[in-house]
């Protein structure tokens, strides 16, 4: 272990430090190393007395503690000298990073025409928001440039890794069904990687928009594995949604249909390394062959291989013919070469009958993989798959132990130790890039255990059959499908609670403390006295967390408040806001970008039944949450304003509309509508609608400049049961602004102001004066790049008498009572 530790340390530091601090830092390892292998070196740790021997007399290391010395000296020279090969391997990888014309061309943002082989299968980019748009999907594929003509004819051989990105265009399914040795001319501008530990020389930005142009087909044995792929696609064509997405990426890593509600469902359940293939896959493929691993200490008698009389020696060669077809098939992920090197260690160990110990050989196999590829060291996957496997071995024997004294049964004791084990060590590290904790990820992953196996199974074997008889292969996917789908019901059902996560501190800072805290709660529950009584109190607490009854969370958080009329929720730099309509039932006005946190505040204020959905107009800040408020919810309908602008952004927004079967209508001018003790009118867009509108408003002057869409944004004037009044802008800009006070110029004061833009400083103060609000409330993201809300903005709103609030600072906001007893309160979700 500590020379697996030395390598994976000193190839992390390496892969990020430049050339020459890595060339003084493997020649002292190195000069470290010869010297503590020198007698001199051996008769000085031979000094050390032993506990308990007292002084040692002069002769005593000529006598006793010369081998004892020399042991000592050289497992020290092993550290140093592994983390000399640690980062010169490392240094070596890196070099190909900055020599070379591909790095030169970077730097310069040139163009050129470049030879580039395919190292990667090729994935979809995941859709974001940002601003009033949505990112195009981009394919992007891991390549190496071998290749480089410049733009004045000069052709360069060469060898760096590069990543490209290929936009939306006619020829992105060809670019989807590359597969990795293929070789390809591209025409690319190149850029520099966006961070300095980036594992590529450039980013390739691939132009024209077409297909592909393929100079060399791939390897056959790639041609075998993609094969072996889409054979296995076409047999889970006829399952559900979920089982036809889920399995492959359970199988063979292909995660092309898994979506991103099906993503963020395993995110929140910490069962993400169950989308795509991982070495557990593998495990359950050669205890199939070899047996169960708790038989490592004997000589091999279980699974398939004594029933087949395969000796030890064929039984190795075999598991290791089946280990490298696995990682050639599912694609060597971190996870997939963790679990394939330890794996032909233990079997090297079969094949020459020796008596082995599996800590050996996952130290043995981090070691190798981290020479083999530096990169590793910096990879979250690779360190959560060491982590995950190493507290398997040897916390989870120690737990189970324990449970199974107090009286839980093995199999259960055994899978909930597990669990327990790998969250333990694991989620100190997911802190530090995700910065939360999963309350369900315990359940989720003991539910979601029972159906692995089966799937893995039977998944592999509709994979191999698919090649030859496609009928059997379909029946044997549908078997698969039914455990596959169950792991996806466990995801859905553990994200859909009220409390799945727990917001903590990001950053290494936050893995440590989250890792105090958990070795704190580990010491307190082997010394604590009454340990049974107090982790009943523990479960009954956590549940309460996750289920979050309203009652208590509203006793314990004070949201909502009782009587909440308007909410806004929290949902970034976006608009998401709630009219509440009278039990369960509340108008939505428009969804935010993402519909994780839309979701997330509609469950916190117990809206199950949304009667009308406003979508106030098309820009994706505003729509792309759309799925959160229809995940699990009865819409009515869906009321957009006329202008559909963008037009991807509109035809998203009829797409999911259709897919739920919920109607589209279009707003009109001077609109009333009535829901339970909630009316309203609509004030805007006029018949004209957008800049038509803002145009004829304005006397019939043109509306140069205008916002567009922003200006064609339904704004509502809505009255509660109580009397409560308040004015909906959505993003109108100032000449749409002006254009609604002409169209209405009795518009009296209101309570509630939703500041129109996030609070931009694009405001119209003859607007403000006139409706004299007593809240002004503004949606924006923390730190957004545009300096919303504008401090401008918000003074003009306080001179007016207006109390501001915004939710990159306050948290979702609500507003209760009327009149006198009107009051916001901040703080929720």
């Amino acid at each position: 272990m500590p020379l697996a530790v030395a390598v994976w340390a000193a190839a992390a530091i390496a892969v990020g430090v430049p050339g020459w601090w890595t060339v003084a830092g493997v020649a002292v390892c190195l000069v470290g190393g010869g010297l503590l292998l020198t007698p001199v070196a051996a008769r000085w740790f031979g000094r050390t007395a032993r506990p308990g021997e007292g002084n040692v007399a002069a002769d005593a290391p000529t006598r006793r503690g010369t081998p004892e010395g020399r042991l000592r000296a050289t497992a020290f020279a092993g550290v140093l000298l592994c983390a000399a090969a640690g980062a010169a391997s490392a240094g070596l990888h890196t070099a190909d990073l900055r020599r070379g014309p591909v790095p030169a061309l970077a730097r310069e943002y040139a163009r050129a025409q470049l030879e580039v082989t395919v190292t990667s299968d090729p994935r979809l980019t995941r859709p974001r928001v940002r601003g009033s748009e949505t990112v195009p999907v981009s394919v992007v594929l891991d390549g190496e440039v071998t290749r480089a003509e410049r733009s004045d004819g000069t052709v360069l051989r060469t060898r760096a890794p590069v990543l490209l990105i290929v936009p939306p265009g006619e020829g992105q399914a060809e670019w989807l069904r590359l597969l990795p040795s293929t070789r390809l001319r591209v025409g690319a501008r190149l850029a520099p990687p966006s961070r300095p530990g980036d594992p590529f020389a450039a980013v390739l930005k691939v132009g024209g928009g077409g297909p592909p142009r393929i100079v060399g087909p791939p390897s056959a044995l790639q041609r075998t594995a993609g094969e072996l792929r889409a054979g296995l696609r076409r047999a889970t064509d006829g399952l559900d949604p979920d089982a036809r997405a889920l399995l492959p990426g359970l199988v063979v890593g292909d995660t092309s249909r898994i979506g991103s509600e099906l993503r963020d469902a395993f995110v929140a359940t910490d069962l993400t390394h169950l989308l795509a293939v991982s070495g557990s896959n593998l495990s359950v493929v050669l205890i199939l062959l070899v047996g169960r691993p708790g038989r490592a200490h004997q000589v091999e008698r279980g699974g398939l291989a004594p029933r087949l009389g395969m000796s030890l020696r064929v039984t190795a060669v075999a598991g290791g013919a089946l280990t490298l077809a696995f990682v050639v098939v599912c694609r060597p992920d971190p996870s997939v070469l963790r679990a394939a090197a330890c794996g032909l260690v233990v079997l090297l160990a079969i094949g020459t009958g020796r008596r082995r110990s599996l800590i050996p050989a996952l130290a043995a196999a981090v070691l190798l993989l981290v020479l083999y590829d530096p990169w590793l060291a910096r990879s979250y996957g690779f360190l959560l798959s060491v982590l995950a496997t190493g507290a398997l071995l040897t916390v989870a024997p120690r737990w189970s132990e324990a449970l199974r004294r107090r009286g839980v049964p093995d199999r259960p004791a055994e899978a909930l130790a597990a669990s327990l084990a790998a969250q333990a060590v694991c989620a100190p590290v997911v802190v530090v890039f995700a910065a939360r904790v999963s309350l369900v990820a315990i359940p989720a992953n003991l539910f979601a255990e029972l159906a692995v196996a089966p799937a893995t199974v039977f998944g592999f074997a509709a994979l191999a059959v698919a090649a030859v008889w496609m009928p059997a292969a379909e029946g044997l996917a549908w078997v698969a499908g039914w455990p596959a789908g169950w792991i996806a019901g466990v995801a859905r059902t553990g994200a859909a609670l009220p409390g799945p996560e727990l917001s903590w501190p990001g950053g290494w800072w936050g893995g440590f403390a989250l890792a105090l805290v958990t070795a704190v709660v580990v010491l307190a529950a082997r010394r604590l006295p009454y340990r049974g009584p107090v982790a009943g109190l523990v479960v009954v607490l956590l549940l309460l967390a996750v289920v979050r009854p309203v009652p208590l969370t509203r006793w314990v958080t004070g949201w909502p408040p009782r009587g909440w009329v308007f909410a806004m929720c929290q949902v970034g730099q976006g608009d998401a806001t709630v009219l509440a309509a009278g039990g369960d039932a509340a108008v939505v006005v428009d969804a935010g970008p993402d519909p994780v946190p839309v979701d997330r505040c509609l469950r916190e204020l117990g809206v199950r039944r949304v009667p009308l959905l406003v979508l106030t107009h098309f820009h994706a800040d505003h729509v792309a949450g759309l799925p959160g408020v229809l995940r699990g919810r009865s819409v009515g309908a869906i009321q957009t304003t006329g202008l559909e602008e963008p037009p991807a952004q509109a035809a998203f927004v009829r797409r999911t509309a259709a897919a739920a079967r919920v109607p589209l209508i279009r707003a009109g001018p001077g609109e009333r509508r009535r829901i339970g003790g909630l009316e309203w009118t609509v004030l805007w867009p006029t018949a004209g609608g957008g800049a038509a509108g803002v145009g004829a408003a304005g006397g019939g002057r043109a509306a140069a400049g205008s916002g567009g869409a922003n200006d064609a944004s339904v704004a509502m004037l809505v009255r509660s049961a109580g009397g409560l009044t308040l004015l909906l802008l959505g993003d109108l800009e100032p000449p749409a602004q002006r254009g609604l006070l002409r169209a209405h110029p009795g518009l009296a004061p209101v309570d509630v102001l939703k500041v129109a833009h996030h609070g931009s400083a694009h405001q119209d103060p003859a607007l403000i004066r006139a409706v004299r609000p007593r809240l002004a409330l503004v949606s924006t993201g923390s730190d957004n790049p545009y300096g919303h809300p504008s401090p401008r903005t918000v003074e003009s709103l306080r001179a007016g008498g207006a109390r501001v609030l915004r939710t990159d600072r306050d948290g979702a906001i609500a507003v209760v009572g009327a009149g006198p007893g009107l009051v916001a309160v901040p703080g929720g979700g």
